[in-house]
């Protein structure tokens, strides 16, 4: 079985997916179960799963629409339909069982509903949390502050394209084009470029290339407040042209230093590089 088609759970192992089409990870239910509640067997997480699909009814949820079902390599070495849920969907059953080992997942997932809560009636608790992220992935004071400002910028951005009608579910086509336009790449090619799944594509982005996306984001944001679209395909043109803005100035720095903008780099390589560069400075 492919090393990254396994995740590890302490010692046990649990069986995954990555949806590349959705960006995201589907795991093997019975795994899971499995694991939390401690079963000798995978013949007995199966059916400690099958009691539990009976429970998931009873408390309104319906089994189907929290799992769904791929092929994976069962452990006789056949490829076999398996129950798979998504990170969220996890979380759901997580909460249905009663083991000692998935308590610490449930008062986790408490602590993070009361943080959120606490967060609407405090704006400034949102800040404060996105700064100690950056810290724990080892981002600089400056750089934390260009990510902040990024993230300002996009939700101006995004508040501009609801008023001009256009959907939540929406904005993904828009930042796609966006990307597309001044980067050459998807937003999902872009990220492949990086060798990244989950990970935020603008927290692995060099300084440069922020720059470029945060000028192509300024600049839709002017023009969808001048043009005034009343639906997505107007919200286009104007994404369009302010991502054209970006690419051209991608084109001259190009022209310029005689390389490509669009970095394979990721935020580790960055970090090591910098890391490295401080050695080489104390040295």
């Amino acid at each position: 079985m492919d090393k990254k088609s396994i995740a590890t759970f302490g010692e046990k192992e649990v069986r995954r997916n990555w949806d590349k089409e959705n960006e995201k990870w589907w795991f093997s239910v019975v795994d899971i179960v499995g694991v939390l509640t401690e079963q000798a067997t995978h013949d007995g997480a199966r059916k400690y799963w099958s009691v539990m699909k009976t429970r998931l009814k009873q408390e309104g949820a319906e089994p189907t629409t929290i799992c769904s079902q791929l092929k994976m390599v069962a452990y006789d070495g056949k490829l076999r339909d398996t129950d798979v849920a998504d990170t969220e969907q996890i979380l759901r059953i997580i909460q249905s069982i009663p083991s000692k080992k998935a308590e610490p997942f449930k008062q986790w997932l408490a602590k993070v509903g009361n943080e959120r809560i606490d967060e609407m009636f405090d704006p400034e608790l949102v800040i404060n949390r996105v700064v100690e992220h950056y810290r724990r992935l080892g981002f600089s004071d400056s750089k934390i502050m260009q990510r902040i400002k990024t993230i300002e910028v996009r939700n101006t951005l995004t508040n501009e394209w609801k008023d001009a009608g256009v959907q939540n579910n929406e904005y993904g086509i828009l930042t796609d084009l966006m990307y597309k336009t001044w980067s050459g790449k998807s937003a999902k090619e872009y990220k492949e470029h990086k060798g990244l799944k989950k990970e935020s594509l603008r927290d692995n982005m060099t300084n440069t290339e922020l720059a470029l996306n945060m000028l192509a984001e300024t600049v839709a944001t002017d023009l969808t407040k001048e043009r005034k679209p009343k639906n997505i395909n107007g919200a286009k043109v104007a994404a369009k042209d302010g991502a054209s803005v970006a690419k051209n100035a991608r084109q001259n720095i190009e022209n310029l230093t005689g390389k490509s903008v669009i970095s394979p780099l990721n935020a580790k390589d960055m970090r090591l590089i910098e890391e490295a560069e401080e050695t080489e400075l104390l040295e």
